[in-house]
């Protein structure tokens, strides 16, 4: 006996297919899911200086002059005497990289059949490329800054690593061998940095700390049983704490300003190339290749923006040009830029 049912023509099946859905039409939502921009911080933490041509640019380095108390009599011009000061003098030289691209191609039929501006959406993506670039490179400065230790203006200071765990300047441990720290850690590395940079007499205008995500949420949340400092301190403003739990926020602690990166370098990169094409930017002197080196052990960055500069000759600029003989757009983002160390006595990195 016939139970009734039968066997329509499915309109959205693809003959052969078992999705009865196929053929049905992809309604365009009109928005375009575009990867997240990264926060890029460190363009506003340093010196930049702009050049119309050239190859390199100038920041001339004075050292200090001395005082002597005069006797009666004695001549001050007579260089035998001790009074003249001979102040040091020399050069931090930055040279422009190689021009950094990044481009991609935009075929004129796929451009023709598509149902959305893919356009702005290519030149934007190729300029966040770059500005990853830009950022990550300063990072890896910063850090060279911090073990710079040939400088002229104060000799014989420097910024140094600071160990967090043990909260000293003393000889980092074998790279990649990173011991564990909490907020307490991180909260009183901070009073030592800031007594460092005191005695480096660096301003205390224009400070700032730069750390990885896992290390800024530790202030907010990691306070052990033993110390709760960090916890107390930073975050409660009943007691002097400028942050928010409810935001995860830390505007300040040691009157240095806090910030978080996802640039902040944390492998061995010192055997690989940066093919910026510039060996007179090798920051690291030599232990390193360009901008890289060793960054096993490196948690983050406290430091003030007279250590590190950027020369730029060509800032970041997109542009895009429609190929007749091979039918189709061209789009290319590109900047050429240098950067370097000034003074490493303002750069101290935090290390475990």
């Amino acid at each position: 006996m016939a139970n009734g049912n039968t066997s329509p023509s499915r309109v959205g099946l693809i003959e052969g297919g078992a999705d009865n859905d196929a053929l049905f039409l992809k309604k365009f939502s009109g928005e375009i899911l575009q990867t997240f921009d990264e926060s890029n911080v460190f363009k506003a933490l340093h010196t930049i200086r702009t050049i119309e041509n050239g190859k390199s640019a100038q920041f001339p380095v004075t050292g200090i002059a001395s005082a002597n108390y005069h006797t009666p009599g004695e001549n001050i011009a007579d260089g035998g005497n001790s009074y003249l000061s001979d102040i040091a003098k020399t050069e931090k030289i930055i040279t422009i990289d190689k021009m950094l691209v990044a481009s991609t191609f935009l075929a004129n039929i796929d451009d023709v059949k598509n149902h959305y501006d893919i356009r702005s959406v290519y030149a934007n993506e190729l300029g966040k490329a770059l500005a990853k670039r830009f950022d990550t490179a300063l990072a890896k400065v910063f850090c060279a800054a911090a073990r710079d230790s040939a400088n002229l203006s104060q000799v014989g200071v420097s910024g140094g690593q600071l160990d967090v765990a043990n909260n000293d300047f003393s000889a980092a441990d074998t790279p990649g061998t990173v011991a564990a720290t909490t907020g307490a850690d991180l909260v009183a590395a901070f009073f030592t940095a800031a007594q460092k940079l005191d005695e480096n007499d660096v301003p205390s205008d224009g400070r700032f700390c730069v750390l990885r995500p896992q290390e800024y949420y530790k202030l907010v949340t990691g306070a052990d049983s033993s110390n709760s400092f960090s916890l107390v301190s930073a975050v409660n403003s009943d007691i002097g704490g400028q942050g928010s739990l409810a935001s995860g926020q830390i505007p300040q602690i040691a009157g240095i300003s806090i910030l978080k990166s996802n640039h902040i370098p944390s492998t061995d990169l010192s055997a690989v190339s940066t093919g910026d094409g510039s060996s007179a930017n090798d920051v690291f002197g030599g232990s390193g290749v360009g901008y890289n080196g060793d960054f096993r052990n490196s948690l983050g960055i406290i430091s003030h923006s007279a250590a590190v500069g950027t020369v730029k000759l060509l800032d970041l600029a997109t542009e895009s040009e429609y190929q007749i003989e091979r039918q189709g757009t061209l789009f290319v983002a590109k900047y050429a830029m240098g950067h370097g160390v000034l003074r490493p006595e303002c750069a101290i990195e935090l290390v475990a």
